[in-house]
C-alpha cells in the first residue's frame, strides 16, 4: 500500500466509543474497569489505526494519556487514613463521563431508529455455494461503528500465518481494490465482511482491502450491518437495503 495514502472518514467514532466498545467486548463491569487491560487494548487499536494510515484525532491521544495516568495512579499504594479526593478511585471520573456519553448515544440511537424504519428486517433469497437458492432468510441487522470493523479486521490479521504477515511494498493499490469490491457487490449485493479477504493472508494486501472498503463506505457505495453484537458483519449495497424479499 502506498504509505502516503491516508483516509479520514465520517464513520469515525470518538475515544469514548472505543472505550465502550472494549468494555462490551471484554464483558466487564463499567463500574470496575480493568484499567491495565483496557489501556493495553486501547493503545493496540491506536497503533492499528496508525498502521492503516487513518487520521487520528487529537482526542484519541488525550484519552490514551488519561488512561496511562489512571493506570499509574492505581499502582500507587493507598493511604489507609486518607480521606481526601486523592483517595478516591482514579477511574471514577472516567466512568461518570462514559455513562453520560452512553446515555447521549442511546438517546441519539432511539431517534435514528424512528427515522430509519428500513433498518429493521431484510428478507432475501440467498444462494448456497452450489448455486441453489436456500429460500428466504430474514436478517435482523443494525449499524456498527468503526471499532467493530477494526475488531473484525484484527481477528483476520491475527489468524494470518506469521511467515506472511510482514508488510512489503506491493503493486496493489487502494483504487484497484475498490473496483474489485464494487464488482463483488454488483454480483452479490450482500457479502460477509470476511469474504473480501478470502484466500489472502499477506498483511499488505489485507490492509489495502480494508482501507478500500472504508473508502467505499465513506462515499456511500456500501453500508455495513451486524446480525447481533460481535456477530456476523454484512456489507450491503445501498440499493438492496429496502429491496423486498424475492
Amino acid at each position: 500500500m502506498d504509505e502516503t495514502y491516508s483516509i479520514k472518514l465520517p464513520v469515525f467514532e470518538g475515544p469514548f466509543d472505543l472505550l465502550l466498545h472494549l468494555i462490551r467486548e471484554n464483558k466487564v463491569d463499567i463500574y470496575d474497569i480493568p484499567i491495565a487491560l483496557i489501556t493495553r487494548q486501547y493503545l493496540e487499536h491506536i497503533e492499528m489505526m496508525k498502521e492503516l494510515n487513518l487520521e487520528i484525532a487529537g482526542d484519541f491521544l488525550v484519552m490514551a494519556a488519561t488512561l496511562i495516568h489512571i493506570k499509574s495512579r492505581m499502582l500507587l499504594p493507598v493511604e489507609e487514613t486518607a480521606d481526601t479526593e486523592e483517595s478516591q478511585d482514579p477511574r471514577l471520573e472516567l466512568v461518570q463521563r462514559l455513562l453520560e456519553y452512553q446515555a447521549f448515544k442511546d438517546a441519539a440511537l432511539g431517534l435514528k431508529e424512528k427515522e430509519d424504519e428500513w433498518q429493521g428486517v431484510f428478507g432475501r433469497h440467498r444462494k448456497s455455494e452450489d448455486g441453489e437458492t436456500e429460500g428466504e432468510k430474514e436478517l435482523s441487522l443494525f449499524d456498527l461503528n468503526l471499532f467493530d470493523l477494526l475488531g473484525a479486521f484484527k481477528t483476520l490479521i491475527d489468524k494470518a500465518p506469521e511467515e506472511v504477515k510482514a508488510i512489503t511494498r506491493e503493486a496493489l493499490t487502494v483504487r484497484e481494490k475498490m473496483t474489485h469490491i464494487i464488482e463483488i457487490l454488483e454480483n452479490k449485493e450482500t457479502v460477509r465482511f470476511e469474504e473480501f479477504f478470502k484466500g489472502d493472508f499477506i498483511k499488505a494486501h489485507m490492509i489495502v482491502t480494508f482501507v478500500a472498503l472504508l473508502e467505499i463506505l465513506k462515499i456511500g457505495l456500501a453500508k455495513v450491518y451486524q446480525e447481533k453484537e460481535f456477530g456476523t458483519i454484512w456489507v450491503i449495497k445501498p440499493s438492496s437495503e429496502s429491496a423486498p424479499a424475492a
